[in-house]
C-alpha cells in the first residue's frame, strides 16, 4: 500500500546551484551527493525528514517553465509549514523570491516562491 511520497525527482539545470539553493537557502539536509558513470546523484532531505529531493539533469534537459502561466507553480511539488506568514519573512530576509506572497483563500494559507533555477513551487500551512 502507497504511504506517501517519499522523493522526488526536481529537474535542474544546474546541481551546484540547486544544492547551494536547497541546502543553505531552505535548510535542506544533504542526503547523498554521488558519481555514478556519467550522471550525479544529488539528494537533500526535508527538515521534517518526510520527503527528499532528488536534485537531477535529465538528458533532455530541465522542462519549459515559461509555458506555464506566471500565476501557477512550474512543479507538482507542494511545500508546508506551520506559519506561512512567519516562513515567508524569513525566507525573504534570506533572499528567496515570492512570486506570489503568502494569501488566505478558502482552503487555507497559499503562497509560491522560486528556487534559482526559475522553479516555482507552492508554499502551503498545515492546518493546525
Amino acid at each position: 500500500m502507497v504511504k506517501g511520497i517519499h522523493k522526488v525527482v526536481l529537474d535542474v539545470a544546474d546541481q551546484e546551484r540547486a544544492k547551494q539553493f536547497w541546502t543553505k537557502t531552505m535548510g535542506f539536509e544533504l542526503v547523498q551527493d554521488a558519481e555514478y558513470g556519467h550522471e550525479r546523484w544529488l539528494e537533500v532531505c526535508a527538515p521534517d525528514r518526510s520527503v527528499s529531493l532528488v536534485l537531477g539533469r535529465t538528458s533532455a534537459g530541465p522542462g519549459d517553465p515559461a509555458a506555464v502561466p506566471a500565476a501557477l507553480p512550474t512543479s507538482n511539488v507542494f511545500f508546508y509549514c506551520d506559519d506561512l506568514p512567519r516562513t515567508f519573512e524569513g525566507l525573504a530576509a534570506r533572499g528567496v523570491v515570492f512570486p506570489q506572497p503568502p494569501v488566505r483563500q478558502p482552503w487555507g494559507w497559499w503562497s509560491m516562491f522560486e528556487d534559482g533555477e526559475g522553479n516555482r513551487f507552492a508554499l502551503g500551512q498545515r492546518a493546525a
